[in-house]
């Protein structure tokens, strides 16, 4: 796809010129977009997780229960793992990934619950304050309570606008089902093959959880734990 784009770069026929700088900033994006936000996504649930014991408990319990400790989980376990699909979208909710979404810009005059929106004017979906709205998720809209999505219809796929991590339409993510299950995969194995916990002299509450803005929203403070494994030898060796 590189070579394709750079070979349209140095095309000085196209109606839309496509520079080398584009090119760059375009694979830069695509780098950051498949990468970056998975594992901005995976840390911030462990950190929530870390101050929850209870919670990271009934995950471990899970996994047990479902995939046993003689094998990593899978991809065909995740849909038998409703509590760690709860977590992720708990994650998701409360630490969006792209606080912002990608920017849209109006094309026509129009309005908005009585916002007039003249065309041209670029908009913007705060889906970071959406989901810390206490008239969408109650008085604990800043908690973090996987519970909240067990048995619950409200799903990332951009038709609950509660809970838009991917965007919605036809500018929503287009890579949204691989994003989601890296995250949901990665997750799992991570809680089921090793037991979590924060350094000694670091309690729940001191484990800061200030965010960063920029084109994802990481911890300001990188995320540091002591993991122990926990399934037997040979798992680790063999694999899924």
């Amino acid at each position: 796809m590189v070579d394709l784009l750079l070979q349209l770069a140095d095309n000085p026929n196209l109606e839309v010129p496509i520079e080398r700088d584009g090119v760059k900033a375009f694979t830069l994006d695509i780098i950051a977009a498949g990468t970056d936000t998975s594992a901005v996504t995976v840390e911030w649930a462990l950190s929530e997780l870390l101050r929850k014991p209870k919670a990271i408990a009934k995950a471990t319990e899970e996994l047990d229960r479902v995939v046993g400790r003689d094998r990593l989980v899978t991809e065909a376990d995740i849909p038998s793992l409703p509590y760690l699909e709860a977590i992720v979208k708990e994650t998701m909710r409360i630490h969006p990934v792209a606080p912002l979404l990608a920017p849209r810009l109006s094309r026509e005059d129009t309005s908005v619950d009585g916002y007039d929106i003249p065309a041209g004017t670029r908009v913007l979906v705060n889906v970071w304050a959406i989901g810390r709205d206490p008239a969408l998720w109650g008085d604990a809209s800043e908690e973090f309570v996987p519970e909240r999505f067990v048995g619950s219809g409200v799903d990332v796929k951009g038709q609950d606008f509660e809970l838009l991590p991917f965007g919605s339409g036809r500018r929503m993510c287009p890579g949204y089902t691989l994003g989601l299950k890296m995250v949901q995969l990665t997750l799992a194995n991570l809680l089921h093959a090793f037991a979590w916990r924060l350094p000694d002299g670091v309690a729940a509450e001191e484990l800061s959880m200030e965010e960063k803005f920029g084109l994802s929203m990481p911890r300001v403070v990188p995320l540091e734990a002591v993991i122990e494994p926990k399934l037997p030898a040979h798992v680790y060796d063999d694999g899924p």
